[in-house]
């Protein structure tokens, strides 16, 4: 690369708001949506709730001579929702599915059945390495009673995980693919866009900020338009009940573009832009969601800029007290997962019960017709109890393991520190109770 080089990268993110059946003029907004993609021309277009594969082959033959490189991500039953269409040839792609995702049988909220996840493409512009992510957290349904809060936590966590886990890997490349090398490059510069269902000053924002080093491009800016505080969802928008913006009138922001470089890069968003509760050309909005369109900017790091870095150890102040925060979190989660099980258990035992005295009963010839009325239910209340049972385990044991992560960061950054044992939070158990914990 020559020393004055830069690389310009235009961004279009946008959660669809694509349900088959539900949604209002999904397939107006699909067609409207491709022609604006077209128009425009972005180097990525990452999109969230494509909930339907034949709107991504639709848009994937219309975008098909703009954007030759797309990928659709397939997990859980109804789908991720992600996909991705890019000018740009797309060297690898990946994805991981977050471990806890809600609940099964909270069947109107669906989120279960998504299978929200990350997804991950590696493209090479330039001579640099661009990993650029897509994703999807879980909704939040109710501010004040919050009853996943855990779970976004832990899927904040996981999908910084993911992030600097991808930053950090060489991954091994066969010969016949064409590497010079036995290892590919790491990534030059990261990108994370979607719909993260979080506050900008919500934990789980908060987390994955302060552990990835990401920046965000709205509050970086240096020129944006758009809608009033960069919200994302806003009482403008026809497809926008009042009654999901709680408390906030003026509107919520939730979805983001977020970027870092690496490897003696700087970067910086020159552009930023949100539409206004209509597309950017007047007409219908695309979604019940604000389209998110930035202008990144890529060049060497001068001698006085500090790129980010790549987060080990937590190092400072801020981090230590959001991952404090993080930890009480998900062991609050934990300990509510464990007491569902219970409960579930204790149901298990007195179906079990009551089927083996309704066995009793009908083989004494006792009450026989009210025995066998009463089998069927007993049944239905032993298999659902199990059922209920072992995903709060799976829960329980998920949560552990956020746990078990966040409490080993947490020791590390207070040795980082170099914090006194006054400095350790009463909440942290000892090595010994977390391996028991972690078995159990």
């Amino acid at each position: 690369m020559k020393p004055n080089f830069t690389l310009r990268l235009r961004v279009f993110n946008l959660n669809c708001w694509g349900i088959p059946y539900l949604s209002k003029h999904r397939a107006d907004r699909v067609k409207r949506l491709g022609d604006f993609l077209n128009m425009e021309s972005f180097d990525l277009a990452l999109l969230e709730e494509v909930w339907s594969e034949q709107d991504f082959q639709y848009l994937r033959q219309k975008l098909l001579p703009t954007y030759p490189a797309a990928h659709y991500f397939r997990s859980g039953i109804i789908g991720s929702g992600l996909c991705v269409f890019s000018k740009h040839p797309i060297q690898e792609f990946t994805q991981h599915v977050f471990t806890l995702n809600g609940y099964p049988y909270m069947i109107h909220h669906c989120d279960w059945f998504c299978g929200k996840a990350v997804g991950l493409l590696v493209l090479h512009l330039s001579g640099l390495v661009l990993n650029a992510y897509v994703t999807h957290l879980h909704a939040e349904y109710n501010r004040q009673k919050d009853t996943y809060l855990a779970h976004r936590v832990a899927q904040a966590w996981e999908l910084a995980q993911f992030i600097q886990a991808e930053l950090m890997r060489e991954e091994f490349l066969p010969h016949h693919l064409g590497s010079s090398s036995h290892t590919s490059k790491k990534a030059d510069v990261v990108l994370l866009c979607g719909d993260l269902n979080l506050h900008p000053k919500d934990l789980g924002c908060r987390l994955l900020k302060e552990w990835t080093g990401l920046h965000d491009a709205y509050l970086e800016t240096r020129d944006f338009k758009g809608s009033e505080e960069g919200c994302t969802m806003v009482p403008k928008n026809c497809y926008v009940k009042h009654q999901e913006l709680g408390p906030f009138p003026l509107g919520i922001r939730i979805d983001y573009v977020l970027y870092k470089a690496v490897s003696g890069l700087y970067i910086f968003c020159k552009t930023f832009k949100t539409t206004t509760g209509h597309d950017p050309y007047s007409g219908p909005p695309f979604s019940d969601h604000e389209a998110l369109m930035a202008t990144l900017c890529v060049r060497h790091s001068p001698p006085q800029h500090n790129p980010s870095p790549t987060h080990g150890p937590a190092e400072s102040s801020p981090l230590t007290s959001v991952l404090r925060e993080a930890w009480a979190e998900v062991d609050q989660g934990m300990a509510q997962a464990h007491w569902w099980a219970t409960m579930a258990g204790y149901a298990v035992g007195l179906g079990l019960l009551l089927l083996a005295l309704l066995c009793a009963l009908a083989a004494g010839g006792w009450i026989r017709e009210a025995a066998l009325l009463l089998w069927t239910p007993s049944v239905g209340l032993v298999l659902g109890a199990g059922a209920f049972y072992l995903f709060h385990v799976q829960e329980a044991k998920g949560l552990c393991r956020t746990r078990a992560e966040l409490q080993h960061v947490l020791g590390r950054a207070r040795e980082a520190q170099d914090l006194g044992p006054e400095s350790q939070p009463a909440l942290l158990l000892g090595q010994q109770e977390r391996e028991r914990a972690e078995e159990q």
